[in-house]
């Protein structure tokens, strides 16, 4: 089995993150040893939303067009209503995400975020969660929601909000270590 110490991780995002539920899974994932890049579509630096304002930028490690779902262990999408948003709009990002699944190798999302799943057509028949306002999406895409911290279904790990940042993470370090889902039933 994999250990995370070896595991390289992408975040991948864009301005309008949930400022929290990017910084503290990149700061959590590299303190446990895994080296993580933040990925955007953009070069520089994204910008987090703090609740009610803008907050902190942070600086992108790596554009898109730069990497390969095959340079990874797993993906993290952190939410917020902006960044998910965006994101889903990119035919790019829709595609990385679907690949990404694909690869039957631990997919993240919290928040919002799960609107990239929907995109991307990979929550049909599987056991998911979100924030509570897009409940009716998850569901409309076919997606089984539940109202728990966090929802595991062959390796696509979903969590509601930043309260359950700390299962979230333990979560993925632990899906890590699994390794892909060989299991997993490609989208």
């Amino acid at each position: 089995m994999p250990k995370i110490t070896e595991a390289k991780i992408a975040i991948l995002a864009t301005d309008g993150f949930e400022q929290v539920e990017l910084t503290e899974p990149l700061e959590k994932l590299k303190e446990s040893g895994a080296t993580v890049h933040v990925i955007s579509t953009k070069e520089g630096s994204i910008r987090g939303w703090d609740q009610d304002h803008w907050d902190k930028e942070i600086p992108v490690d790596k554009t898109l067009s730069e990497v390969r779902v095959a340079d990874y262990d797993a993906l993290v999408l952190p939410g917020g209503q902006i960044n998910p948003d965006v994101l889903r709009a990119d035919p790019k990002v829709v595609s990385f995400v679907r690949e990404f699944f694909n690869s039957k190798k631990p997919l993240a999302a919290i928040c919002h975020a799960p609107w990239l799943l929907i995109e991307a057509d990979v929550v049909r028949g599987r056991d998911v969660t979100s924030y509570k306002s897009i409940k009716t999406d998850v569901a409309n895409a076919g997606g089984n929601w539940h109202d728990k911290e966090v929802v595991v279904h062959e390796g696509l790990i979903t969590s509601r909000n930043p309260n359950d940042l700390s299962a979230f993470i333990a979560k993925i370090v632990e899906e890590v270590e699994e390794g892909p889902h060989a299991d997993r039933k490609a989208a």
